[in-house]
């Protein structure tokens, strides 16, 4: 096998477990929680996210629905990441 040829191979696995962002951010005022879920209908040549966005209560619990998106795995990283740089915070919610 040659290094970039039509053979070539990597060990990238699209199949493991930390391949989405996957969990649920708090914005630093408390107001809002943004879920990523993978779309698992979604096939791994073109893997989603889902992202539900939901209004908080005074405890920082889903107490409203806003909205929700399907998106690229790329775009949903950079999300994750932009808004953890923003003071968003990873919390512990279960959804669904």
């Amino acid at each position: 096998m040659t290094l970039g040829g039509d053979n070539a191979w990597s060990n990238f696995s699209y199949g493991s477990g930390v391949d989405t962002p996957n969990g649920c951010l708090l914005n630093p005022e408390g107001s809002r929680l943004i879920f990523f879920e993978r779309c698992k209908k979604s096939p791994q040549n073109s893997i989603k996210v889902f992202t539900h966005t939901f209004y908080t209560n005074h405890l920082g619990e889903p107490a409203g629905f806003k909205s929700t998106s399907k998106i690229r795995v790329e775009e949903a990283w950079e999300e994750w990441n932009s808004l953890q740089k923003l003071g968003w915070t990873e919390v512990s919610h279960n959804f669904g």
